[in-house]
């Protein structure tokens, strides 16, 4: 089954470090800050666990346009991201 973990972005650092694409626009890396709220809506049988609820992880984005830096917005974790907050392993995107 696959289960992404979703939270809210409480905090943006910016790194200054930056990546281009092929279509010439500079992507800055950035760390977000997430507080876990739950699973995204596409595994509603899923429950947090406990010791989740709340728990604050950091996850490395690229970020561009002006949403990219939006504090209070929804994130979803990817599959490989999640799977390593729920086996309590950080990996480089994503660390707490």
């Amino acid at each position: 089954m696959i289960r992404k973990l979703q939270g809210i972005v409480i905090g943006i650092e910016r790194t200054g470090e930056y990546i281009t694409d092929e279509e010439g626009d500079r992507w800055e890396k950035c760390i977000l800050t997430i507080e876990l709220i739950g699973f995204s809506k596409r595994t509603p049988n899923q429950t947090l666990p406990e010791n989740l609820k709340g728990k604050r992880v950091k996850i490395v984005r690229y970020c561009l346009y002006d949403w990219h830096y939006k504090l209070g917005v929804k994130k979803t974790l990817e599959l490989d991201e999640t799977e390593a907050v729920l086996s309590g392993k950080p990996t480089q995107t994503v660390f707490w």
